[in-house]
Formats: C-alpha cells, sequence, structure tokens
C-alpha cells in the first residue's frame, strides 16, 4: 500500500478538520489511494496512480529503481476510474521508458478528450494501452479480473456517456493461487460484487466514509455518502461477515472520515453505530497508515 486516503490525502492542505489538525499536531499523514502489485516481486504494477505517486513510490523499497540508470521494477497502471486523485499521477511516470496502462474503453475515453492525460503522456514516454474490459495477464504470474460497480462520471466528464465508469478489480496469484480484490470506490454491495469477491484472500474495501450522513455532521455540505459513489463503513462491515474466511480492510479514507486518524480499528463495537459486530477478520479490521 502506497497510500490510502481519499482524495486530497491527510491532512488536506485546505482542511482544518479534527484529524487533519491532530495529523499536523503529530507529524503524521496519509498519501492518497495506490496499491501495488506483483506475483514475482520483480515486476510490479500500481492500481491507480494518485497525484503524490511519487512520494509513494520512494518509500517503497521494492520499487527502487537499478540495477541499469533507467531500470525500475514498475510496468504499468491498472485504473479503477477515472477521477482526479486516480489519474493525475500518470504524469508523475512521465519519465518511464515504457509504461503501460490498464483501463476500460470508457475510462481510456475519458482520459484522450475530457482530460487528455494519455496523449499528453504519451508525447513522453512509449505508452501501451491496454483494454481491462476483461480478464488480462499480467507479467510475473498474475491474473486480473475486472467488475464494474458504479456508473458515476468525474465531474469533468459529465456530458460523457454512461459506461464502465468505475471497476472493482480482482487479482491472482497463479504460482500462489491466491487472490486479492481491490474495491475503494463502491457505491452499493450487490450480488454480483458479492459473488465477485467469494473466496478471496483479501479485500481492500471502499473506507470512504464511516456512516451515510457522516460528511454532512461533519462539514455541514450536503450528500450522503451512496450519493457520491461510496458505501459507509457501517453497512459493508455487515456484509463482509458473511465471508468469514477472507480478511478485510479499508482504504480511501476522507479527512472526515473518524478512522483516517487511526492506525487500527478495533472491530469489537462499531466506532459510528456503537452496535457490537460479528468479526469477519480475526480480531481488527485494518485501515493502513501509508
Amino acid at each position: 500500500m502506497l497510500g490510502s486516503a481519499a482524495g486530497g490525502g491527510a491532512p488536506q492542505w485546505n482542511c482544518a478538520c479534527e484529524v487533519c489538525r491532530r495529523a499536523r499536531a503529530d507529524g503524521t499523514s496519509r498519501l492518497q489511494d495506490t496499491v501495488a502489485v506483483s506475483g514475482d516481486g520483480a515486476a510490479w504494477y500500481l492500481i491507480n496512480a494518485a497525484p503524490d505517486v511519487r512520494a509513494g513510490i520512494l518509500a517503497t523499497p521494492e520499487l527502487t529503481p537499478g540495477p541499469g540508470l533507467r531500470d525500475t521494477p514498475l510496468r504499468g497502471v491498472l485504473l479503477t476510474t477515472a477521477e482526479l486523485d486516480h489519474t493525475l499521477g500518470l504524469l508523475s511516470l512521465r519519465e518511464a521508458v515504457r509504461l503501460q496502462v490498464f483501463a476500460t474503453m470508457t475510462v481510456q475515453a475519458a482520459l484522450t478528450s475530457a482530460f487528455p492525460v494519455l496523449p499528453t503522456l504519451a508525447r513522453y514516454t512509449d505508452l501501451e494501452l491496454c483494454d481491462l474490459s476483461r480478464s488480462v495477464e499480467l507479467e510475473g504470474g498474475l491474473e486480473v479480473g475486472r467488475l464494474t460497480v458504479g456508473s458515476k462520471r468525474p465531474r469533468y466528464a459529465t456530458a460523457l456517456p454512461a459506461g464502465d465508469w468505475v471497476s472493482a478489480l480482482r487479482v491472482t496469484d497463479h504460482g500462489t493461487g491466491e487472490s486479492f480484490v481491490f474495491a475503494t470506490c463502491l457505491p452499493e454491495w450487490t450480488d454480483a460484487f458479492d459473488e465477485f469477491l467469494r473466496g478471496a484472500d483479501g479485500v481492500l474495501l471502499d473506507g470512504t466514509f464511516g456512516t451515510e450522513d457522516e460528511l454532512t455532521g461533519t462539514t455541514g455540505r450536503p450528500g450522503s455518502a451512496r450519493s457520491m459513489g461510496h458505501l459507509p463503513m457501517s453497512v459493508s462491515r455487515e456484509h463482509a461477515v458473511r465471508h468469514p474466511g477472507t480478511r478485510f480492510r479499508f482504504s480511501h479514507l476522507n479527512n472526515t472520515n473518524p478512522a483516517t486518524g487511526d492506525d487500527i480499528v478495533s472491530d469489537g463495537e462499531d466506532p459510528w453505530t456503537g452496535r457490537p459486530l460479528p468479526d469477519p477478520t480475526g480480531g481488527k479490521c485494518e485501515t493502513r497508515r501509508p
């Protein structure tokens, strides 16, 4: 995990909420939502490229360049949305000699027209665009499956047609048989999503908001969690208990979420509803602090 915060990170540069004030005082921070995956420890792929991806790469020893002057273990980026907080970091990767970008055709269209980051990036590096609408094989023994989980367009792309805007990914290691589901933008826990994650060893879930009305209660701004494309943690935890063999973690934590200021959130009692919850993770539900 290179980062686990929602757009803006924590502390957010223009925010004086309790979480951001405490983070500044403590000298702690969360970078924005980005994960690196590898099947062999040699070829690495990012899931999303946040604006602060450079800091995340520099803090990750596995992504250290070498032995050649421009050798890097980073092969490419898998995009789950076209949102700015998942794509702006692509421009920070322009020094790469070669880069693969995997995205649905819907996301590729947005990043070619409304926000032309892909043609811009192609002027700097040997860019290979790959369709993520179907299952893909990655170097190092990984297979990636995809499920459309949302239809929310970025603000800059509201004039574009409907399509595969928001995806969950399932990454399977052919060598070990283990699998990992990435779903940090999840508007609803549907039957299709429940089946998509069934049997996975680990799931990284949408942790943007703790409760449905968190944003309004904290900032006074209108808008529920699900209206913004995010299932609150208090709801998704109750779905997770149906999968006792799977380890669930939360990421994409907004600075209004009380969990953003914690290293570990105990599952004994839900901090937002006050209700005791069955524990699907063997004791704790992690909200990592990269």
